[in-house]
C-alpha cells in the first residue's frame, strides 16, 4: 500500500507506472455480513444502531472484469445509503445482490457472505479491464452511487 500512496503522491508517476505497481493481495474494508441480516427484527429504526452491524475486515482483491475499474480510493464518506444498508432498510442489500448474482457468471461475484459498504468516493485508478476506454491507470475519478456498473 505503501507504494501505491507515493505513486499517487508523485506527480510525475505515469500510467505505465501506475499499470506496473503490485497490487495487494487483500484490503482492509468496512462490512455488512449476510448471516446478520435479521439482527434488527422487530425494532424501531431510531433503536436500529449501525455500529452493530459494520465490521472491518480484511477483503481478498477481486479479479476486474469488463467494464471495471480498480481504484485506490482515496476519500469516502458515510451518507445515507450507508446507514439505510447498516441497518438493513428499506430492504437488505444482500437480495438485491442476490438478484444480481443470477444474470450473469461475471455478476455471480457480487453474491457474497459479506457486503463491502461505500457508494461514493474519489481515488485514482490502478488497473482497468477490458472493453474500459474512457480510464487509464493514474486517472483521478469520482464516482457516486447512481450508478451499478
Amino acid at each position: 500500500m505503501k507504494e501505491i500512496l507515493a505513486a499517487i503522491q508523485n506527480p510525475d508517476t505515469t500510467a505505465a507506472d501506475y499499470a506496473a505497481l503490485e497490487l495487494p493481495e487483500s484490503y482492509r474494508a468496512v462490512t455488512l455480513h449476510k448471516d446478520e441480516e435479521q439482527m434488527f427484527a422487530g425494532l424501531d429504526s431510531r433503536d436500529k444502531d449501525p455500529r452493530k452491524s459494520l465490521h472491518l475486515d480484511e477483503i481478498a482483491l477481486p479479479e476486474l472484469g469488463p467494464g471495471e475499474a480498480l481504484v485506490a480510493v482515496m476519500a469516502s464518506a458515510v451518507n445515507y445509503n450507508t446507514v439505510w444498508s447498516s441497518i438493513y432498510e428499506p430492504v437488505s442489500t444482500f437480495g438485491f445482490l442476490e438478484r444480481y448474482g443470477r444474470l450473469s457468471p461475471l455478476t455471480k461475484r457480487h453474491d457474497l457472505p459479506y457486503h463491502v459498504l461505500g457508494s461514493d468516493l474519489a481515488g485514482v485508478v490502478l488497473r482497468t479491464g477490458a472493453g474500459v476506454n474512457a480510464w487509464k491507470p493514474g486517472d483521478e475519478v469520482v464516482a457516486h452511487c447512481l450508478s451499478v456498473e
